[in-house]
């Protein structure tokens, strides 16, 4: 047959495989120097890379620089790791390498820029990597070249990312690092800007309808009042409503007071019934001041206590219990606080009552053209109304417009890039050289058992003695 030695491949043993490895020896030595010369030729030849870490917090919430900022901060764990994947991606997206390539201006780097065969190719035709030409076509391949060296890795359970550059030289690794850096604060605040510009410009379109809304409503006053003949006094009101006016706009100015005062009370009991009167900014007065000034600097002589004697410390114990002590005086000094809100809450809700009533009662004193005069209220609450619109509109948009020039980003560099104290690859030589040795070992002798593994199954079997073997003898018989 074709494979003879396949009926007794079970009488191979030790002494076969020995035979093979000493006849072979030629190809184990062949296959150590073949590998121990390319790991050789590969560790003169690979380029160097050179790795530098950076790491950012990522902080999803952002600076409250300004009293209802346009972008709002989810408290959700979820939304706010959303929020730093999504930062993340922006730290190696391609607005951000592209800005680092125009600063750097890594098109005229030959690292990032290669000159190999099939660019010279297409540079020979005028064309880059996808066909493009000319400057373009070094901007993708710096590109490319600059995506392929830039990792970004959020760590688990934190708002720390690690930015992971690599080059063949240390210097441009940590320059590339602190420019991604740069580049992507950069566009962070671009972005930001440009969203409040969007507002901005929206707010401004409604404030020309608002404007509009607020002449049409004026002159529906004028109007009204010239067809019915309404004679106003000398200081512009109806002789026959000044006193209704009047007593209105007081009453309006209690409800504002009321609302107010409501409003005060609310946040001071919702702060206390939370505990937050020691940061709550709605509790002011000296004696809070102080307080809070006395527990911030004794807050501060716990933590280096702590940190200095422990926690079972006498001084600690008693620091602890001058801090409780300093609680319920604050508590107190709230909850006085409180007290006093209420009753200007109380006083305030009387005077409304007793404006309202009086205004009510005025109403009955008015000239015959009283319902032309209710109608006459009518149009000019909705003309004032319509103004205050527009004011708040008009506030507003100066502020988002204000809030472009603010970079409220929260982001921080902990760990800047340093330069490396030796190269990630290739390794040393020796390893290089060593673990060619080895692999050529492994391979010649592969090598050799295979080749004395198929002159077995197609030639005579021996033995060490050149004999034929016992078992092939019976076989033969």
């Amino acid at each position: 047959s074709f494979l003879p030695g396949l009926a007794v491949i079970d009488t191979l043993g030790i002494d076969d495989f020995v035979t093979w490895l000493r006849d072979g020896w030629k190809w184990i030595v062949a296959a150590i120097v073949v590998c121990t010369a390319a790991a050789l030729v590969y560790s003169m030849a690979a380029a160097p890379r050179f790795t530098v870490y950076t790491d950012i917090v990522i902080d999803p919430a952002n600076l409250n620089v300004v009293d209802d900022d346009v972008f709002t901060n989810s408290p959700q764990r979820d939304a706010q790791s959303m929020e730093v994947e999504s930062k993340m991606r922006v730290l190696i997206s391609r607005n951000v390498l592209a800005r680092v390539i125009e600063d750097l201006r890594l098109t005229g780097d030959d690292e990032f820029v290669g000159s190999g065969m099939m660019e010279g190719i297409k540079a020979l035709i005028g064309l880059g990597p996808d066909g493009a030409s000319g400057q373009e076509s070094r901007e993708i391949a710096a590109m490319r070249a600059l995506s392929e060296r830039v990792e970004a890795q959020r760590e688990d359970r934190s708002f720390v990312v690690a930015l992971r550059v690599w080059t063949e030289d240390p210097a441009k690794s940590v320059e590339i690092s602190n420019a991604i850096v740069a580049a992507f604060e950069h566009e962070l605040f671009r972005s930001a800007a440009e969203s409040a510009g969007r507002v901005a410009d929206n707010m401004k379109e409604r404030l020309d309808e608002l404007r509009a809304n607020v002449t049409q409503a004026e002159r529906q006053v004028e109007a009204f009042r010239r067809a019915n003949g309404l004679q106003s006094s000398v200081n512009g009101e109806l002789v026959s409503n000044q006193l209704s006016v009047e007593l209105n706009a007081q009453v309006l100015e209690a409800q504002q007071r009321l609302i107010q005062a409501q409003s005060r009370f609310t946040q001071m009991n919702a702060a206390i019934e939370r505990g937050q009167t020691a940061s709550s900014t709605v509790f002011d007065s000296e004696t809070m001041n102080a307080l809070r000034d006395q527990r911030n600097r004794l807050q501060q002589q716990i933590g280096s206590i702590e940190r200095t004697y422990g926690p079972r410390h006498p001084r600690m114990i008693s620091a602890v219990s001058e801090r409780d002590t300093l609680d319920g005086a604050m508590n107190r000094e709230a909850r006085r606080i409180l007290e006093l809100a209420r009753a200007d809450f109380v006083r305030e809700q009387a005077s409304f009552d007793a404006m309202s009533r009086r205004a009510g009662e005025e109403k009955d004193n008015v000239f015959t053209d009283n319902a032309a005069q209710v109608q006459l209220r009518d149009l000019e609450r909705e003309a004032a109304s319509r103004a205050a619109i527009y004011e708040t509109y008009l506030a507003r948009a100066q502020q988002v417009a204000e809030r472009q020039q603010i970079d409220a980003t929260n982001v921080r560099v902990i760990s800047r890039a340093v330069p490396p104290k030796a190269r990630d690859w290739p390794p040393r030589k020796i390893v290089l050289l060593a673990a060619g040795a080895i692999g050529g070992l492994m391979l010649g002798t592969a090598l050799a058992i295979w080749l004395g593994l198929w002159r077995f199954m197609r030639a005579p079997r021996r033995d060490w003695n050149g004999r034929p073997r016992q078992a092939e003898l019976r076989t033969m018989a």
